[in-house]
């Protein structure tokens, strides 16, 4: 239990579309002064070193943020994905990956608040420690904020988001990606959406999940259309089929509940390059598709 270390996994295919779709979904928040909040429920350690000892064992990022490094061809949605990236790493050299609390602080401003959990004890202690170092290097710049902007905890999640929701500011965004090495955590995510959009049912909620072949993963999307409230999206990437040599991941999704009005457009434009991009052979491939909410939401009195 708990043995799930996402430095192995930094900067793989999964991350590029997870962060891709995060970058867009800020960016839509930005257009507002209005101040919003950034929960991630599966916040891991923070940032990551791609030179390090689990980022060298698995060589997962060779097949994810590796292959756009150098392209000068990016289109917007990637661009503005990778510039982030490019950002840590001014020397030139891609070393360091930032996961999705790293990137989410990175494109908010200073009125938002991020709120991060995990529960992982050493992912935990290295995301506080993460979390530190960064005020510290921010407030060695004279950039400094009413209140606390970042909070980083050890605890769960999902039992988090009770507390939380509705936001102070009535604007959110969840992001909830678990490892998903327990079957459980597939109910455990039905189970909070569904409670989360009582509290707040304006808030856009992005759930990231693997592509496998165990029947939890496979019937997930279908579950989180039956529990959305509101409009929803949902885009898969593929980079090829599955090696029976390896456990290596090729495909996960990202489902969002209450996207942009823009993000389908901007996936229709982006996907087809990105499966170029990204494809380990020719079966790699996307899916897109948007709906709306298969039941009438209740009003409250």
């Amino acid at each position: 239990m708990f043995s799930y270390r996402h430095a192995f996994h930094a900067g793989n295919h999964a991350d590029v579309l997870k962060h891709m779709v995060l970058v867009q979904l800020l960016a839509y928040l930005n257009q507002k002064d209005a101040a919003y909040m950034v929960i991630d429920t599966h916040a891991g350690a923070g940032v990551y070193t791609l030179d390090g000892e689990y980022a060298t064992k698995s060589g997962e990022a060779d097949e994810g943020i590796a292959k756009l490094w150098a392209r000068s061809d990016l289109p917007a949605a990637v661009a503005a994905y990778v510039s982030e990236i490019r950002a840590m790493n001014p020397a030139g050299k891609l070393r360091h990956y930032p996961g999705s609390p790293f990137l989410a602080e990175r494109v908010m401003r200073e009125q938002d608040r991020l709120r991060l959990f995990e529960l992982h004890s050493t992912d935990s202690k290295l995301l506080v420690e993460n979390v530190r170092k960064l005020e510290a290097h921010a407030a060695a710049n004279g950039v400094r904020s009413r209140g606390k902007r970042i909070l980083a905890e050890r605890a769960d999640g999902f039992a988090a988001l009770k507390a939380l929701l509705p936001p102070p500011s009535r604007r959110g965004l969840v992001l909830i990606d678990p490892p998903y090495e327990d079957k459980d955590d597939y109910r455990k995510v039905r189970a909070a959406l569904e409670d989360a959009q009582k509290r707040f049912a304006g808030g856009t909620y992005a759930v990231w999940y693997p592509a496998l072949g165990r029947l939890e993963s496979q019937q997930l999307p279908e579950r989180l259309k039956r529990v959305a409230q509101g409009d929803w999206l949902h885009v898969t990437l593929s980079i090829g089929a599955p090696n029976p040599e390896e456990r290596g991941l090729t495909a996960s999704g990202m489902f969002v509940i209450n996207p942009p009005w823009t993000l389908e457009a901007t996936l229709k434009d982006t996907m087809p390059w990105l499966v170029q991009a990204l494809a380990r052979d020719g079966s790699a491939r996307y899916t897109l598709h948007t709906g709306a909410a298969t039941r009438p939401v209740k009003e409250r009195a």
